[in-house]
């Protein structure tokens, strides 16, 4: 396998979608302390993962954008609208349906999390799937062991393989990933 078969391998595989998908749950798992979290966390990845990566993929399909990497910045406030409404949203339905404290906080470091790469995104490409490629190990590692920062091996992949399309400079993905890990922090402290 070539370099960039490999780093588009990496970039497909670890997506934020992708990310949300594997780790909400465990969050979820942990602010309930039982299965029943389970659910929300799933809750919480269709709102910050999967409903704005439909939203990629039915603009992409109406021509907007090329694929899911918005590689031109001037192209991304959309998209980070839809994250911001769509958190917003899960995180109502989490107050609403009386979601355990942990993972509502998730929510809410995600959702800060977006209004940061927002507006850095005004100025300056921050690398979005390097912020959430951080930030979910960081909050695992927060709620169940230190052992999943081990995780981030694949934070560094992801990282790599955004430099390595040439997607995104190194500083571009280290921003992200330290904002991602900024998110954890918060969610540690709240």
């Amino acid at each position: 396998m070539d370099r960039t078969t490999a780093a588009r391998t990496v970039t497909d595989v670890l997506q934020p979608r992708n990310v949300l998908l594997a780790g909400m749950p465990g969050i979820g798992l942990a602010a309930a302390g039982n299965w029943s979290g389970i659910p929300w966390g799933l809750l919480g990845a269709l709102c910050a993962g999967i409903i704005p990566a439909a939203y990629i993929e039915w603009e992409r399909k109406r021509g907007t954008w090329g694929d899911r990497n918005i590689v031109d910045r001037t192209k991304r406030p959309p998209i980070f609208l839809v994250i911001l409404a769509s958190i917003g949203l899960g995180s109502i339905i989490m107050i609403l349906g009386h979601a355990p404290t942990g993972i509502l906080l998730a929510m809410l470091a995600l959702w800060a999390m977006t209004v940061v790469l927002l507006a850095v995104n005004h100025v300056w490409k921050i690398s979005v799937d390097s912020a959430v490629a951080s930030a979910i190990p960081a909050m695992l590692a927060v709620v169940h062991s230190p052992w999943w920062l081990l995780a981030y091996g694949l934070t560094l992949a992801v990282c790599w393989s955004r430099v390595a399309l040439t997607y995104h400079t190194v500083a571009q993905t280290a921003a992200g990933a330290c904002v991602g890990a900024t998110t954890a922090a918060a969610f540690l402290l709240a």
